[in-house]
């Protein structure tokens, strides 16, 4: 996106008189010059017209309405946009698994998603075989299983797939070999457009010096990194610290996932201070979708969902008004 000092100024000027005057949602719409009375829910854009970031809904937002049968997964985007505002996607293969290869399923979620203005950005894989293995026929498995995700994106219309750094053996040896396919991957991705990024998920691909290691490891124009705000666990009672992590991975970022559990009386998430990982978010000069995660337990998936994109919003709106003074 082309990101000038004068729409930054133009922008910040009206959010910061719209945020004086009126409402969070009335300075979103006014922003775009749009009525936001006149305006219908679903209608309502997610984004600013000149935006720092873009809002998508990740898929394990919604897992236990998924698991519960509750919603299936071909109404996934229909749902983002009817009930969220939210006009980008990114799914869970766990939801889906045995359609990795169903070309008519696959063609089908496209065409429900096209249909309803949905943009598919990409899909976490879980469960498919840890690419941290060495050489032999347990990496060879899941070289295999990952390529094959990486063809459905392609159906999907994603531009990345979501992986492990799941590793065996040193944490040097883990590295070796998670870079290692990683670019075999991401060789089997460049051709069909399709990026391989790999998210803070736990053990040693929560250290973020690490994972960011593997990236330079792995030096791969197609391989790249999905920093999640909340998964710094390394392992139990030992946490790496989620600022300088997202900071260490936001050069080779190319997808952001929002995670939030809880949010106190004025809107802000109680773990995760929202406007230091924007701030950090932003200084990178990333400019693409950040991903809704909601794992809390308190508020239902749809309040913690909504709560979310609200808080992301307002900070959103505090960033650009600060950018214009």
């Amino acid at each position: 996106m082309d990101f000038t000092r004068r729409t930054v100024l133009a922008a910040g000027a009206s959010l910061g008189a719209a945020a004086a005057l009126g409402s969070l949602s009335s300075a979103r719409a006014s922003a775009l010059g749009q009525d936001p009375e006149a305006m219908n829910p679903e209608d309502k854009p997610t984004v600013l017209k000149e935006s720092l970031f873009q809002i998508s809904l990740a898929q394990w937002s919604l897992h236990n309405t998924l698991w519960k049968k509750e919603l299936d997964n071909r109404d996934f985007a229909k749902t983002a946009k009817a009930v969220y505002g939210i006009h980008a996607i990114e799914y869970v293969n766990s939801f889906f698994k045995d359609k990795v290869s169903d070309q008519a399923y696959l063609k089908d979620l496209r065409k429900r998603a096209d249909e309803q203005g949905v943009k598919t950005l990409l899909i976490m894989i879980d469960g498919e075989g840890d690419l941290g293995h060495g050489p032999g026929e347990e990496r060879g498995k899941a070289i295999d299983a990952h390529k094959r995700w990486i063809d459905a994106a392609k159906v999907l219309g994603c531009h990345s797939i979501r992986v492990n750094a799941h590793g065996h053996g040193s944490p040097e040896d883990s590295a070796k070999h998670v870079a290692e396919c990683l670019r075999v991957l991401g060789e089997h991705g460049a051709p069909l457009g399709i990026h391989v990024i790999v998210e803070n998920h736990g053990g040693l691909s929560s250290d973020g010096s690490w994972l960011a290691g593997v990236m330079k490891a792995a030096n791969h124009p197609y391989v790249g990194t999905l920093p999640d705000f909340g998964n710094f666990r390394l392992s139990e009672g030992k946490d790496y610290d989620r600022y300088k992590g997202v900071e260490e991975l936001m050069p080779f970022a190319k997808a952001v996932s929002a995670k939030s559990y809880d949010f106190d009386e004025q809107g802000n998430e109680t773990t995760i201070d929202y406007r230091r990982m924007l701030a950090i978010v932003a200084a990178s000069g990333y400019r693409g979708h950040i991903g809704i995660e909601y794992e809390g337990s308190r508020l239902s998936e749809k309040e913690g969902i909504l709560a979310t994109k609200k808080l992301l919003e307002a900070v959103h709106i505090e960033m650009q008004a600060k950018a214009g003074k």
